[in-house]
Formats: structure tokens, sequence, C-alpha cells
């Protein structure tokens, strides 16, 4: 298990560092800013899972691994972003992978922690979101999870298969596999397919007898 949970937390952290650095490259972020952002989309996530947990100091500033592997993602980016842009939706498919990963391994880990499977499905989510929030925040944007086609529901849904089969016995490498795949192609459907959660509905101007603002006096007498 603890091997398990420490190659999905690197392969989420590369993947989620690549986002995070392209998303920084894009904005046009110097060398600094792209390794600065990769390191903080990539980490953020792990870091307040391990917090959360007691698995204090955290990983992702105790284990060098985890700081290369941001470091050589920001690199790439920063070297080869004109290349990654040219795929499809590159930041969105690469959020959509470490997304995936980092639910299963924050899920993981809780379950390894003996966190009830409820609070583990919830922390695994709080773990996939985690580092695109950060992300977000740093780039002076709306983050993804608040304004995106099933975001947090699509770590919510991994999380639950990786809680579902240990619940029910399952080896934990197959139920890592089948909650990351679940999280990922729930994610890509979403953003193909323009999957949505009910937004809440704007009230039609001058509604519920307000009057216009050409008629309305002003304030000050």
């Amino acid at each position: 298990m603890k091997t398990l949970v420490l190659v999905l937390d690197l392969a989420g952290t590369f993947v989620f560092a690549l986002a995070g650095a392209t998303a920084g490259a894009r904005r046009q972020l110097d060398i600094f800013g792209v390794l600065v952002l990769a390191f903080a989309a990539a980490c953020a996530g792990g870091i307040v899972r391990d917090v959360l947990i007691g698995a204090t100091p955290p990983g992702a500033i105790t284990d060098w691994r985890f700081l290369a592997a941001s470091v050589l993602a920001g690199v790439i980016a920063f070297k080869w972003h004109a290349a990654i842009e040219r795929m499809a939706n590159p930041v969105r498919m690469f959020d959509a992978a470490g997304l995936a990963l980092f639910a299963v391994a924050g899920t993981q880990k809780a379950l390894a922690y003996e966190l009830n499977p409820v609070m583990a499905a919830l922390l695994g989510m709080l773990t996939g979101i985690g580092g695109g929030v950060v992300r977000d925040v740093l780039l002076a944007q709306i983050p993804l999870v608040l304004r995106a086609e099933l975001y947090a529901v699509a770590a919510l849904g991994g999380a639950t298969v990786v809680v579902l089969g240990d619940q029910f016995g399952a080896p934990p490498v197959p139920a890592a596999l089948c909650g990351a795949a679940f999280c990922f192609v729930l994610r890509v459907l979403a953003i193909r397919r323009g999957w949505q959660l009910p937004k809440a509905l704007q009230q039609p101007a001058g509604a519920a007898g307000e009057k216009p603002a050409s008629e309305r006096k002003d304030a000050r007498l």
C-alpha cells in the first residue's frame, strides 16, 4: 500500500505540475514563476491531505522526489510549451489525469491511516482538487472546481470506487486503477460533452417589482 501511494503521488505530482506549468507558460510567466506554479499546483493537494490526517511533515516537503518531479515538469513545459499547446486542450487533459491520480492516492492514504470510508472518499476528493485551486488562485482566475464541468464530482467518483473496492476486499492496485480510470473518463466526457451541475438562475432585471435603474431616485435624495 505504501509503495502504491508513493507511485500514485509521484505520477500525480508530475502530471499536475505539467498542467500548472503549461498554464503559467501560457500566461507568459518567467522561468521562476513557471516553476513556482508547477510546484504549487502539484503539491498543494498532497500537503493539505497529509496535514489533515497527521502525516507530518508532509511528504511533498520532506521527499526530494516530489520537488524533482515538479521541477522536471516545469522545465519541460517552459521549454516545449509550444509543442504541448498543439495538443488538444493540453492543460485540461493533464489536469484530468492529475485529478484522477491524486484523488485515488489521497483515498488510499486516508484508508491506510484508518479513516472511515466516507471521510476517506472526501479526503481523496480534496487531494485531487487542491492543486488546481491553488494554481487558479495564483493565476488570478476563478478556480476550475467552482466553474467547470463535473470537476470535484469526478474526483469524488474515483475516490468512491477506491473506497468500495476496499470495503469489498478488492486488491488495492486494481481498485486504484479502476478509480483513476473512472475519474479520468468522467472528467474527459464532461469536458467533451459539456456536462455540468445545475447553476444558480439569474433574476432578470426589473423582476419582483423592482423599478428600472432609470426610474429609481438617487439614493442620496
